[in-house]
């Protein structure tokens, strides 16, 4: 791939798009287009990469951003609602823009796509993200646009505004941390930073267009993933068990007073859905080295150019 081509981000701004267009640079690509609506990740993002091309855009809207379309070789699309509580706005903002862009890669036969989906297109919760991926999958295969289709587990990594991250500097703030019930609930936590190199291997040598399911190579229970963070982070929080129900109780009081909470009802049963995901060699199919997970941990919290970069929540 020449490192001029035209690499289109609708999305860029969340939590793969900023790392990604992170380690585009870095290999040298130097034409590299962000499309957002977020405007203080915006922001964050033309401060700490002002190399790039970031706009406003709402992709659920036809406008001015279908012209970025022209000239791209490549367009990743990364926009996604993932939590909230208002189901129109899962709709809004993973299905309908979906649509848009589809429509413009469909009028430009040379333009390639990349399809970030999600894992719990095969979960067994029923919320509203999991509904909204679902569709949005089902629309890019009905389209007949050929492409890679990445599902990736739950992602951790520099710029966490949602996850680990959140989790991280809530644990800074309380006095105890707490805990849902025993907390032995399997997670396959993927470091973003791997996804963003099999997102990269995907520009610079098409693979087969099908379905990749992206899981985290190790399987780690959430309590141990707190732990893990503790112990990284160097916090003396105490970490305590509560029963699930008080958890619960506690998840939706918190949202009858913020309109977009941190943590979801919905994502709480998700989170105790006993899900495992299908786990691939894309190491061997993508050329891109799994990073262990107390590693990436490390490189999460304590690297000295990114990890005190917060998004917007």
């Amino acid at each position: 791939m020449d490192l001029s081509a035209k690499i289109l981000l609708p999305g860029g701004a969340g939590l793969v798009g900023q790392n990604l267009v992170a380690r585009l640079l870095a290999r040298g690509y130097n034409n590299i287009v962000v499309l957002d609506k977020h405007r203080a990740n915006l922001e964050m993002l033309r401060k700490i990469q002002p190399g790039i091309t970031a706009e406003y855009a709402d992709l659920a809207e036809p406008g001015d951003w279908r012209r970025h379309v022209d000239g791209a070789a490549v367009v990743v699309m990364l926009q996604a609602q993932i939590g909230g509580i208002d189901y129109q706005e899962f709709v809004r903002n993973n299905v309908e823009t979906t649509r848009l862009i589809l429509d413009e890669i469909e009028r430009r036969p040379g333009v390639r796509l990349i399809h970030v989906s999600s894992s719990v297109v095969e979960s067994v919760a029923d919320d509203f993200y999991t509904r909204s991926k679902k569709a949005q999958e089902e629309m890019v295969l009905a389209s007949g646009v050929p492409c890679p289709i990445l599902r990736p587990t739950l992602m951790f990594g520099w710029f966490d505004r949602k996850h680990l991250g959140w989790l991280s500097r809530f644990m800074r703030k309380v006095p105890v941390f707490p805990i849902p019930g025993h907390g032995r609930y399997m997670r396959q936590p993927l470091y973003v930073g791997d996804f963003s190199n099999i997102i990269i291997s995907c520009i610079e040598k098409p693979v087969e267009n099908r379905i990749y399911n992206i899981s985290g190579h190790e399987e780690v229970d959430y309590i141990d993933i707190i732990r893990q963070i503790k112990r990284t982070t160097r916090a003396r929080t105490p970490i305590v068990r509560i029963p699930y129900s008080l958890f619960y109780a506690l998840i939706w009081l918190w949202s009858r007073f913020d309109r977009n909470p941190p943590f979801t009802t919905q994502q709480l049963s998700a989170l105790v859905a006993r899900d495992e995901f299908e786990v691939i060699d894309w190491p061997g199919i993508f050329g891109v080295r799994s990073t262990p997970f107390a590693e990436a941990i490390e490189e999460t919290f304590n690297d000295p150019k990114y990890s005190h970069v917060v998004m917007e929540f």
